[in-house]
């Protein structure tokens, strides 16, 4: 087995729990925020900040990858690992995501799908077998099964027909997987917000045997409420000694709350996407650093942050670099959103481990202004 969870504790009053995963390339407590590598790196950010920040695990993108550089070629330079110079674990997805929602024109079979290439229009196909194979060839710790991702709302008919191809298609990922003692195999729970597609999809898939599961079809554009409804009927359906990862997930007050439904790990391009456009998250919530208020700022961008970004500079010069266009701007409010994660997480364990997490929870809500905010960051 190439990966291995360990349950340390569990809330006695929630579904939270702490837990380990030990991986050919190291381990790391969980919950855990994984930041997104999509093309080999982490936007703006070098390996050595990332290890600052103490990120334990990042995820690289197969649709991405397999098509620049090509996953030839990083398996001829060694692996992902080697190619982008990170010794620490990675997740690959399967690409699914990608081809459903930034290819064009999409003609679905039960062999796999055939599409057009986001940017150069290139007709190009992924199946279940190459997905799988291009993620060998990447050598990353943890692979994901190749597999349907439908847009939110469809019909349940819709929606049923999907979820019984995606688990074929995890039993096709399965026996096309080359290295399973090196490379951990997670299976994909989809259904929709649909509980009887849920529970079959998530019973059929622990019948054939994952390394882990993760809950799929989620942060898709459906409200809060269902994205925690479909947790809650699913959760516990999954086997107690495998990681749980929820796909697509990074603004704190979903992670707090999938966390409280008993979700391991979760990654999202949220942190750096909105820092690239100048919104920092903070102990006191959102802040959007080219406002005029904070011309004239010289505090940290969080007083309660240890992050490079706010030992240093001040709420008035980061504002200055995005509005003169600076690529700095980017990279400090990029180090700061991850390691506010990182930390976020951190805090989340010790909560766990003192048990007082619905606490916790509480106090995070009320600082940061969630129960006030309809983007929950």
């Amino acid at each position: 087995m190439a990966i291995k969870y360990d349950l340390i504790k569990e809330s006695t009053n929630t579904a939270a729990r702490l837990g380990r995963i030990t991986t050919p390339h190291g381990s790391f407590e969980t919950p855990m925020f994984m930041p997104v590598g999509t093309q080999a790196t982490v936007k703006t950010l070098t390996k050595e900040e990332l290890e600052q920040l103490e990120v334990k695990i990042i995820l690289g993108n197969t649709y991405h990858l397999w098509t620049q550089p090509g996953n030839e070629i990083i398996k001829e330079a060694g692996g992902l690992h080697k190619f982008m110079n990170w010794d620490r674990p990675i997740l690959t997805d399967s690409g699914g995501f990608q081809v459903f929602s930034l290819a064009k024109l999409r003609d679905i079979s039960e062999d796999g799908v055939t599409f057009r290439h986001h940017k150069s229009g290139a007709k190009l196909f992924l199946s279940p077998e190459i997905a799988t194979h291009i993620q060998n060839d990447l050598g990353s710790d943890i692979m994901m099964c190749f597999d349907e991702c439908p847009p939110y709302p469809s019909s349940y008919e819709y929606l049923k027909h999907s979820m019984e191809r995606t688990i074929r298609w995890a039993k096709r990922c399965k026996e096309a997987h080359q290295n399973p003692t090196t490379q951990a195999l997670f299976g994909i729970v989809q259904g929709g917000e649909y509980e009887d597609l849920r529970k079959y999809c998530a019973e059929e898939l622990v019948k054939i045997g994952f390394d882990g599961y993760a809950i799929g079809g989620t942060s898709v554009g459906e409200p809060k409420e269902i994205q925690n409804q479909v947790l809650e009927y699913t959760i516990p359906l999954l086997p107690k000694d495998k990681p749980r990862y929820l796909m697509g997930v990074g603004s704190p007050g979903a992670i707090l709350d999938a966390v409280e439904r008993g979700v391991d790990i979760f990654d999202c391009v949220l942190p750096t996407r909105i820092a690239r456009h100048g919104t920092a998250m903070t102990s006191r919530g959102r802040v959007i650093i080219k406002n005029k208020q904070y011309e004239r700022d010289f505090s940290p961008l969080d007083s309660e942050c240890d992050c490079y970004t706010c030992k240093n500079y001040t709420r008035g010069y980061l504002r200055h670099l995005f509005k003169a266009n600076e690529i700095l701007g980017q990279r400090l409010l990029s180090n700061h959103n991850i390691r506010f994660l990182i930390n976020l997480t951190a805090n989340i364990r010790q909560a766990i481990k003192e048990d007082r997490f619905l606490e916790f929870k509480e106090e995070v809500y009320q600082k940061y202004g969630l129960y006030d905010s309809e983007k929950d960051f």
